[in-house]
């Protein structure tokens, strides 16, 4: 398998659940990789495209939970696209964390 082989690494957070984290709920390289980006594009879920993250994810297995190390980095994608879907937490529109409507 080369460097260039397209990776794909889907992960599921439940924000209802009481100390919930992020799992691995899909994984797949080359053409498992692509029918997995297809069927989230699809279905209307966010892709974020990162190398060096997927190379680190790609290491776990299906059903992990991601390492505590990745948190703030899977917090903050999972707050980017929460914000993209309009979800916004209540207090956010002024307390800075958004970027400001000319």
């Amino acid at each position: 398998m080369s460097d260039k082989t397209r990776k794909a690494i889907g992960l599921k957070y439940n924000s209802g659940e009481a100390g919930a984290k992020p799992k691995v709920v899909s994984k797949g390289f080359g053409d498992l990789a692509q029918a997995i980006i297809q069927q989230a594009e699809e279905a209307g879920v966010l892709i974020h495209e990162d190398p060096y993250l997927t190379d680190m994810l790609s290491t776990l297995d299906l059903g992990q939970e991601i390492p505590e190390s990745l948190y703030y980095v899977i917090a903050e994608l999972i707050a980017f696209s929460y914000v993209l879907q309009g979800k916004i937490p209540a207090g956010w529109e002024d307390s800075g964390h958004l970027p400001q409507r000319v």
